[in-house]
């Protein structure tokens, strides 16, 4: 699984979040898609690799700007994963 990290300008809101998750995940498909105001960020997984000027082209139609994109392989970390 990869975790992808977008760093976007322009949010101001829940509703701007809202925008952002549904873009996404209409266009691509994800495991998860969480954005953030606060943090100007969204955060991706999926296990399939998303094609990073596809991902830019889908968040600019929606009126927001990508600044950054940032791929890392991803391991969920469960309740027994401690000490690994």
């Amino acid at each position: 699984m990869t975790k992808v990290t977008l760093e976007i300008e322009g949010m101001a809101c829940s509703m701007c979040e809202s925008h952002i998750n549904e873009a996404v995940r209409k266009a691509f498909d994800v495991k998860k898609v969480s954005a953030s105001h606060s943090k100007n960020q969204t955060v991706i997984l999926t296990e399939q690799e998303i094609d990073e000027q596809a991902l830019r082209q889908v968040i600019d139609a929606t009126g927001y700007r990508v600044s950054s994109i940032r791929s890392e392989p991803y391991q969920k970390k469960g309740l027994f994963s401690f000490g690994r």
